[in-house]
This record gives structure tokens, C-alpha cells and sequence, in this order.
């Protein structure tokens, strides 16, 4: 299944597959495709939350289009960015912030925050950038395991920031980050919604696109009237465009302009700005990707049945799911077989993370861990 495919809706009986690319919301599971397995020593890169498919068809030919303005400062565009991500939530350009990623206003933030007497608070475990971006900085940190259900424990992190005299950040990464599960939002809004203004709320929603759950929702409603939120988003994952590196955040006006203080000049590039805009554009494109996404993970959550390995509820374009026995061989047998996958993620390192590629990618995968558990490895 190639880009053009990926994107080209209605042909889908060519490729004798019913479903990875038709819209979501409320149809029927897709089918599994029937391409050919890539060959053997094709490497799979299953371990960075990738996007396969790579930026649309739009966005690639505004991005090389771009290139004859690459001599030229991009701040029209960057301001007709902005004026659209703002108008998609109702809000006004000075609730929104870009940066190099959201990584990048994940560490203004936090920058932005610091104090000899600041508490930064995060889920154990998360996305690991917000507690190395702390480092040079005068925070104590505090990191709080998972619930049983695997939420942040609000309850918990609520205790610690109320104790606190000082600043505290909260950090929540909603998806989860690397465990693919949610935190309710109903939670979540309760914990705002009585929070002192001390308290930040950096809500990560990086992977917001990919949940189709009932019930969950985004934490961007509160930014209008509170200062102590702030959610970052990103155009890496859903969008395929992690190489060039931009996300953006929604805040209060007078948080934005905080974080500013602590943002590189024309940190989006020009070819990043248009991709982006090419991609807003294309209104089919979130639903496309979430239904391939959708494909690829019941290929392997299938597999994971039918092997008797537990894996986690995802609501991403990745999932943990459990590894019998030592992690590290686990790591190094798929990489010896051309398949690099997650990590390890302390504590959980009894799981392994792996990130979906396209649904014929994910059946070599599937193959491989049923030629594991024949070898009893698994």
C-alpha cells in the first residue's frame, strides 16, 4: 500500500481490502488487507511512533513548492498558520504558540516555569523529554506511578501540588505516551477546574487525532479563561511529518506570550509551515489515517490473542503489550530478524512499545513474534 494508495479513496477493491482507508466514525472495524509481505531484509522501523505513510500528497507538493521561497523569512505564512489552527478551536492568534515540534514548547514551558521553589509532577511513566528538560533548571521533581487501569493518577499528583507551597507544573500526556492509554477527561477537567493558579496544567496531546473513545475530550476549552493550562499538539504523528519538526500549543494570551520569552525566532521552518497548511486543508485525511492506523493494529492485537500475550488498551498509533522473559533479548531477536521495536520504558519492563506501521508491515511483524513463540522465545 503506497502513499497515493493511502490517500485515494474508493479504490480500495483493487487492493482486495474493504476498509483501511474508509472515514471512521462509527463503521465497521476495516478488514485486513491482503498485500504481499515486504521482503525479509526490509528493515521495519517500529520504535519512534512514525507515521508510515509519511505526509500527504498535498502536503509534499506545498513543502517543495516552499523551496523557492527558502530564501526568503517565512512570516506571512507562519501568521496565516496560526490564524488557522486558532479559527479550528474558535480562538484568536494569540492563544497559539509553534514551536520546532511540541517537544520544543514542552521545554518552554517548563522553562518558563522554573523557580528556585517549583514542583514538576509526571506520570511514571511518560513521554521522558519533560523530565530531562527540567535538569538545568531549579525544580523538584516528583514522578507518580499509574493507576491499575494505567491513567496518570490525578489524585495523587493533586495531593503532591496542593502540599507544594511553590510553583507546580503537572504534566499529562493524554494519550499516554508510552502506554497508549487514556486518562478520563472528565477527571481531568475536575482537577483543573479546582486547581490554584500555581498549578500548570501541560496537557501533551500529541496524539489527540488517533482517539475515538467515548467521552474524551480536549483539554483546549479551558485555555480561554485560564492561564494555568496550556496543550501542546503536534504535526509529526497523525500528519507524517516528524522530519520537519513543528507542533504548536493552545494557551491564554498572557501564558503565550510567557512562553514566547523562552521560543527561538522563526523556529518553524518555510516547507514545514506550508506542509502543514496543505494538510489542514485535505478535511479526509485524519479519518483516512486513523482507519489505516485502526487496520495495523487489529493485525496485531490478533496475533497478541491468539499467542496469549497481554497487551494494553491503545488509542495511538502505537501499543505496549507483554514480552515473557528478558526484554533486552526480546529487542535484539527482533532487531537480528530486521524489525527495530520500542525501548525499554522503567517500570514497565515487562512490556515492550511498538509502533504501527502500514497493515502489511504489521502482518511481517505478527509472522515473525508467531515464528518467536514456535522457537518458545515467547
Amino acid at each position: 500500500m503506497d502513499r497515493r494508495t493511502f490517500l485515494r479513496l474508493g479504490s480500495l477493491a483493487a487492493l482486495g481490502t474493504a476498509g483501511p482507508l474508509a472515514a471512521g466514525g462509527g463503521s465497521a472495524p476495516p478488514t485486513r488487507p491482503s498485500a504481499a509481505v515486504p521482503p525479509a531484509d526490509e528493515v521495519l522501523w517500529l520504535n519512534w511512533n512514525e507515521n508510515p505513510y509519511g505526509p500527504s500528497p498535498a502536503a509534499r507538493e506545498a513543502a517543495l513548492a516552499a523551496i523557492d521561497r527558502a530564501h526568503r523569512y517565512p512570516d506571512a505564512e507562519r501568521d496565516r498558520l496560526v490564524e488557522e489552527l486558532a479559527a479550528r478551536q474558535g480562538l484568536t492568534p494569540d492563544h497559539v504558540v509553534l514551536g520546532c515540534g511540541s517537544t520544543e514548547i514542552l521545554q518552554m514551558a517548563v522553562q518558563a516555569a522554573a523557580a528556585p521553589d517549583a514542583l514538576l509532577v509526571l506520570a511514571d511513566p511518560t513521554f521522558e523529554a519533560v523530565g530531562r528538560y527540567q535538569r538545568p533548571h531549579d525544580y523538584r521533581m516528583e514522578r507518580v506511578p499509574l493507576t491499575p487501569g494505567f491513567a496518570h493518577d490525578l489524585g495523587r499528583m493533586r495531593e503532591l501540588a496542593l502540599r507544594h507551597p511553590g510553583p507546580v507544573v503537572i504534566y499529562v500526556c493524554n494519550p499516554n505516551n508510552p502506554t497508549g492509554t487514556l486518562t478520563p477527561s472528565a477527571e481531568l477537567d475536575a482537577r483543573i477546574d479546582e486547581a490554584p493558579h500555581r498549578v500548570l496544567f501541560l496537557v501533551d496531546e500529541a496524539y489527540f487525532e488517533y482517539v475515538r473513545a467515548a467521552g474524551y475530550s480536549s483539554a483546549v476549552k479551558w485555555v480561554r479563561g485560564r492561564a494555568n493550562v496550556v496543550v501542546t499538539r503536534t504535526f509529526s504523528k497523525i500528519y507524517g511529518m516528524a522530519g520537519l519538526r513543528l507542533g504548536y500549543a493552545f494557551a491564554h494570551p498572557e501564558t503565550a506570550r510567557r512562553l514566547d520569552a523562552f521560543m527561538a525566532r522563526d523556529n518553524a521552518n518555510g516547507p514545514a509551515i506550508a506542509a502543514a497548511r496543505a494538510a489542514l486543508a485535505d478535511r479526509e485525511l485524519v479519518a483516512r489515517s486513523r482507519a489505516a492506523n485502526a487496520a495495523a493494529r487489529r493485525i496485531v492485537t490478533d496475533c497478541l490473542d491468539e499467542l496469549g500475550l497481554a497487551h494494553l488498551p491503545s488509542h495511538t498509533n502505537f501499543l505496549m503489550h507483554r514480552v515473557p522473559g528478558e526484554l533486552a533479548t526480546y529487542i535484539r531477536r527482533m532487531r537480528e530478524h530486521g524489525i527495530r521495536v520500542g525501548r525499554p520504558f522503567p517500570p514497565f519492563t515487562g512490556y515492550n512499545r511498538l509502533s504501527l506501521g502500514r497493515p502489511e508491515q504489521m502482518e511481517r511483524f505478527a509472522a515473525t513474534l508467531r515464528s518467536f513463540r514456535r522457537h518458545g522465545w515467547v
